[in-house]
């Protein structure tokens, strides 16, 4: 622990050496994997090269160190070699989402005051001018493809643009911006001695060793993917897989097989799609290692991975702010048995806690409150607060500055392991009873019929909230009244007789963040009208 905070937390932190020049050069850091299964191998002595000349075109256009620079990018070497060419300027990395639509990338461009913007040529339209987009927008526009290869060669030598910028560990490397479930979103400040925390995680709770295969579905456009698939490899030095297509279960069972992945980690509805595949064929599939993060894992996820691919699938919890933090650990000397329904324990370097919800004090062992990190005693923790919002930062923070309260509702046992309940704007209070929509949804999701489940209180004049499960059933299942019964039952047996929804709604699909995680308010929206 101390040797990374050292590392990535010294005054003369450079992210160009820290990522990239410090590795070897003819080392392999990521294999783009193209929809046909072709592929090619990008190694750091590559990146160097390519990020410099990169780098040099950003300082032509007047980029200078601290400016922001967005990227509107899918999976590709571009793609790493635009982030290694901001970060080795100095400047700062915008993530931007390619299912994001001209509002949401125009917010964020506002926002963060970008100078550039790196886009692929199927995402070029999105910045057209418009409605959202100003015609004499501030931003410079540099076109990925055929275009950006013709910008690189224009430069030549080791360091066309001169050397790399060192900011120190205090210097930003990524501005992100969280969906939020309700206002608008909040920059949050990466800044490099974040690394610590990633490679952190990369070694203790997802175990990546330098003989797997390792490969994070997840989109880098938004914290998991940025943070597990791109800049905790570089910083530990560890190849990863970049899949430049969209997400099909076929597809993922043919990369796994054909490139021999050992190392999973992905968002649990990659998981279900998986087991629901009508193709799936688990033969071949080689996993050492399966990690989940983002949203809780159902019961039954986790048996039909034992089941069907060997390995079970360990829950991991964190937040664009701080990356991952409370996890089932599958590293050697913290890896532990895994308790029904937890998200695990503290990683190393982190001290977390569920607080009260009427004071800042720990709450006893088995109690509901709010999970909490504890700042002081949590070495790995780099956030500190919103870009230009402290407001919002001081609803995060206890008065006292001791406590980041997380937002999300949990339980911690006396043996240190956490259980997700729900965020706290989720919490279904009926007739005194505290009950969390995830415990609920782990009960639908059991029934055959069943494929997704979202649940939410909605009010009522005795109880003051019952329950309403919105239900995405499996193909060529038909809902009615009989299926409705079931599940209701089902619940009450599985969970508690008063908890069950009293209407259950068939619906074509869920509201989800581009990240996967259920919009629950979306659906108390919808239900309100």
């Amino acid at each position: 622990m101390a040797e990374l905070l050292d590392r990535f937390g010294a005054a003369e932190a450079c992210a160009a050496d820290l990522l990239c020049d410090r590795h070897p050069a003819d080392a392999v850091a990521f294999t783009v994997v193209e929809a046909d299964l072709s592929s090619q191998d990008i190694t750091y002595g590559r990146l160097r090269r390519d990020s410099a000349r990169f780098a040099a075109a950003l300082a032509d256009l007047g980029v200078a160190p601290g400016d922001a620079v967005a990227v509107l990018m899918g999976k590709s070497a571009d793609l790493v070699v635009a982030l290694l060419g901001i970060w080795r300027r100095g400047a700062v990395h915008v993530p931007l989402f390619t299912a994001f639509a001209p509002p949401a990338i125009a917010l964020r461009l506002r926002a963060s005051g970008a100078k550039v913007v790196v886009v692929d040529a199927d995402q070029r339209a999105k910045l057209a001018p418009g409605e959202d987009i100003p015609a004499d927008a501030p931003w410079r526009t540099i076109v990925a493809g055929e275009a950006f290869a013709e910008l690189l060669d224009r430069y030549t030598g080791d360091e066309p643009g001169g050397q790399a910028v060192s900011l120190g560990g205090d210097g930003l490397l990524v501005q992100l911006f969280t969906s939020g479930t309700t206002g608008t979103p909040k920059g949050v400040p990466v800044p490099i001695r974040a690394l610590a925390s990633f490679q952190a995680y990369l070694e203790f709770g997802l175990d990546v060793r330098a003989d797997d295969v390792f490969w994070n579905a997840a989109d880098p456009g938004w914290a998991y993917g940025l943070y597990y698939a791109i800049l905790g490899p570089l910083a530990a030095g560890r190849r990863s897989i970049l899949l430049h297509a969209g997400f099909s279960a076929g597809l993922t069972w043919q990369l796994m097989r054909r490139f021999g992945v050992t190392n999973f980690a992905a968002a649990p509805t990659v998981y279900r799609s998986l087991r629901t595949d009508s193709s799936a064929d688990p033969a071949g599939i080689r996993l050492r290692r399966a990690s989940s993060a983002g949203e809780p894992l159902t019961p039954e996820v986790v048996s039909w991975s034992e089941r069907e691919l060997g390995v079970t699938v360990r829950d991991h919890y964190g937040q664009t702010e701080h990356g991952m933090m409370i996890v089932n650990a599958w590293a050697d000397g913290i890896r532990d048995e895994i308790k029904p329904g937890s998200m695990g324990a503290a990683l190393p370097g982190w001290s977390a806690e569920v607080l009260e919800d009427d004071r800042d004090e720990p709450a006893p062992a088995g109690t509901a409150g709010r999970i909490a990190i504890e700042a002081a005693t949590s070495p790995l923790m780099w956030f500190t607060g919103y870009t230009d919002a402290p407001e919002k930062t001081a609803e995060r923070f206890t008065a006292d500055g001791r406590w980041y309260v997380t937002g999300d509702a949990g339980s911690r046992d006396a043996d240190g392991s956490f259980f997700f309940s729900s965020r706290d704007d989720d919490v279904i209070i009926m007739a005194g009873y505290r009950i969390g929509p995830f415990d609920v949804e782990s009960v639908l999701v059991q029934h055959e019929a069943v494929a997704e489940a979202a649940v939410i209180g909605v009010p009522d004049e005795l109880r003051g909230e019952v329950l309403e499960a919105f239900v995405v059933l499996r193909p060529s299942v038909d809902g009615d009244d009989a299926l409705v019964t079931e599940l209701q039952q089902l619940v009450k047996r599985k969970f508690a007789a008063h908890a069950y929804p009293r209407s259950v709604h068939f619906v074509e699909q869920l509201p989800k963040t581009p990240s996967g995680k259920i919009q629950r308010f979306v659906l108390r929206g919808q239900r309100r009208g």
